[in-house]
């Protein structure tokens, strides 16, 4: 009983009732009226991305460039955390769980498919040529490179900072206190930004559950010919379930940590037997290619609205959607990379958490993208004709052309899963933090709680065919929360430089005070000495 009483001092219940109130009534809609539910908000997907698409272009893109100012300003020595203290984690556990977090899974997926579907419907130009292959892995850059990592870190930055350095509690609200003040921070303002933020981590969650579970169940059929039935798939996410719900309560240090080096250790394993196996020199001038296009059309690309409709849907459909998805990703990918980053530099944070994966994406998208583009030029089909049937096919149609094909499919099975439950149980995590006052270590109850509660709606939007309806939801709840991170970036600035101002003002106190209380009137040093100090008075 009183362990019971314990666990719910601990649980902020206003976030937890309104947000948990809102997710249910949002999946009754889905269940009760999928039809009316999906054309709801695919009409307000419609609206947002066709009439504010443009915002989004201008939003992400300032984004990228806040980010990389702060990096090289005199802000990027400031420390997440106390003056001195050291990060809590190696560099490479730090990277390794930053990025499974944020993007493994679908990166796995996508790597194959999306170079793919823009060379076969490029933005632009003729499909099936050298232009469109150049367009499409360029597009894939866009995607997966700079701008969703600043989504990322945009809300990732201001929470280290103001958890670990102002000592405030890991919540969205906290990183607005410089501008609504502590009380509305703490009040219904800040109430309203939590329940956002739980809102789009739920559904944004959810509904990858159940996508993760159709890839994985893809895999299996299209390697294994097991067949492929709902019953396959919830058994996909009951399994998933259990093993990221071990592997969060058991707490960072110990099952994600482990799983993050893992899969990407597997990751490692499969991108060099794609590299070596496949052609090599193409893979290696492609990605050098095409990371000179990126550099040369990177601001061209991230304003580029079609405004003679060019290619109608394209855009709304792929960039403004996956910007749009990115954001929405925001508060659970942000809030873990920030509960990782305790002792990190505010420039080692950028660098880790912005350039160092867009890199790493660079990669896996050439060299496995790339390869199944080379496969279809020099004749093979087989990827285009599986994606006609079923997209997820893509990467294990892709290993058909390789050696041990059932055996590096099976591994690819395996990288997905684990990507499948670093991502999961990481934003099982958050979803704990977020709703329990943004202590460090929420209670297990409550981080197993909210693993079961995300298991079940994604497997009772799975039944019924809503698992769309909810992804387009956390998509729309998106643009709310873009304005959320303009208000984060605005405060963000303005507590910087007044701990800017601090620090300034402490440094030239501790100077004066190391200073020599007299010397020898005659002296020169005393005469430089009093000149400089009299001109430090004057300034």
């Amino acid at each position: 009983m009183n362990q019971i009483q314990e666990i719910l001092s601990k649980v902020d219940k206003k976030v937890l009732g309104w947000g948990g109130i809102i997710c249910l009534i949002f999946v009754i809609w889905a269940v009760i009226w999928p039809t009316n539910a999906a054309n709801v908000f695919n009409i307000c997907l419609a609206f947002f991305t066709g009439k504010f698409g443009w915002f989004y272009l201008f939003i992400v893109s300032g984004f990228v460039v806040f980010l990389l100012w702060l990096a090289f300003s005199k802000y990027g020595n400031i420390v997440l955390g106390k003056d001195g203290e050291k990060p809590e984690y190696s560099t490479f556990s730090w990277f390794f769980m930053l990025f499974a977090a944020g993007m493994g899974i679908g990166l796995v997926f996508w790597s194959v498919a999306e170079p793919m579907s823009h060379y076969l419907a490029p933005p632009y130009g003729e499909a099936g040529t050298v232009e469109a292959a150049e367009v499409a892995m360029h597009y894939s850059f866009m995607h997966w490179g700079l701008h969703p990592w600043a989504c990322f870190g945009v809300v990732g930055l201001p929470l280290a900072y103001f958890q670990f350095r102002k000592n405030q509690p890991a919540l969205l609200s906290s990183c607005l206190i410089p501008l609504i003040s502590e009380k509305r921070a703490n009040g219904i303002w800040g109430s309203i930004v939590n329940i956002l933020a739980v809102f789009a981590t739920v559904f944004g969650v959810a509904t990858s559950l159940g996508l993760g579970a159709m890839q994985i169940g893809s895999g299996l059929s299209y390697v294994f010919g097991i067949s492929y039935t709902n019953g396959l798939l919830i058994t996909i996410i009951i399994i998933v379930t259990i093993l990221f719900i071990l592997s969060s309560v058991s707490g960072i240090d110990r099952g994600i940590k482990i799983l993050s080096n893992f899969n990407m250790l597997i990751a490692g394993i499969l991108l060099a037997f794609v590299f070596v196996l496949g052609p090599t020199l193409f893979l290696t001038n492609y990605f050098t290619s095409t990371i000179g296009y990126y550099i040369q059309n990177i601001i061209g690309t991230s304003f580029w609205t079609d405004p003679f409709n060019t290619n109608s849907g394209w855009l709304g459909s792929w960039t403004i959607f996956y910007w749009a998805w990115w954001i929405s990703w925001g508060p659970f990918v942000g809030g873990f990379i920030a509960r990782i980053s305790k002792g990190r530099t505010i420039r080692e944070f950028i660098v880790g958490t912005l350039i160092c994966p867009t890199l790493l994406s660079f990669l896996y998208m050439a060299f496995m993208g790339g390869t199944a583009i080379y496969e279809y030029m020099e004749g093979i089909t087989t990827v285009a004709q599986a994606m006609d049937q079923n997209i997820s096919y893509a990467l294990f149609a892709m290993l058909e052309a390789f050696p041990w094909t059932n055996v590096v499919s099976l591994l690819a099975v395996i990288l997905i899963s684990t990507f499948f439950i670093t991502s999961a149980d990481s934003s099982t995590f958050v979803c704990a933090m977020m709703t329990s006052y943004g202590i460090q270590n929420p209670p297990r109850t409550l981080r197993a709680f909210w693993g079961v509660a995300e298991a079940a709606v994604a497997i009772v939007l799975l039944l019924v065919g809503g698992l769309n309806s909810l992804q387009t939801a956390s998509i729309v709840a998106a643009f709310p929360f873009m304005i959320v991170c303009i208000l984060i970036v605005v405060a963000f600035v303005k507590a910087l430089r007044q701990d800017d101002y601090i620090l300034a003002h402490k440094e030239h106190h501790n100077t004066l005070m190391e200073e020599p209380k007299s010397e020898p009137k005659n002296s020169p040093e005393s005469n430089g000495y009093a000149v400089g100090q009299n001109q430090q008075v004057k300034q």
